[in-house]
């Protein structure tokens, strides 16, 4: 593991330590790693979709719109190749969240994700993409048929 040492201010130290307590991190390094880590995936998202990634698409709708619920699932289901798995929860009498979990190649995935955002009565949609790097390519089953392992973009 490498080391490096950063100076800070008394006041953005102070302010950084009441960050990290509030977040329940152990100590600064755990922190910090954090922190680049979001900076190194959010520069990522500015670079043209690319390769594969894993995401999260959530968003809130009114199940009473006009067929929407119906146009959703059809949604879902025309993409069953990138939809993982999805959780449906009723946040009140009108309202519902939704939270798909996505895997595929990024471009698709966003593409699925903005078309979903786009129908008429969702609302809040927020899409949290995670880039993925391609492991060796290996056979797991009797036949010796090869595949690949995706893991989370170092």
């Amino acid at each position: 593991m490498d080391r490096f040492t950063i100076s800070l201010d008394e006041s953005l130290a102070r302010q950084f330590d009441e960050l990290i307590a509030a977040r329940g991190y152990v100590n600064r390094s755990e922190a910090v790693r954090d922190l680049i880590r979001g900076a190194i995936e959010s520069d990522r998202r500015r670079d043209p979709p690319a390769g594969h990634c894993v995401a999260n698409l959530s968003y809130i709708y009114n199940h009473h719109e006009r067929e929407l619920a119906e146009r959703l699932t059809g949604l879902q289901h025309d993409h069953h190749d990138l939809t993982v798995a999805a959780m449906h929860s009723h946040l009140d009498h009108d309202n519902c969240l939704e939270t798909v979990i996505l895997k595929g190649a990024t471009a698709e995935v966003r593409r699925f994700a903005e078309a979903l955002i786009a129908e008429r009565g969702v609302r809040h949609g927020q899409l949290n993409v995670i880039a993925l790097e391609a492991e060796q390519h290996h056979a797991h089953d009797e036949h010796g048929e090869a595949h690949v392992h995706y893991r989370p973009a170092r």
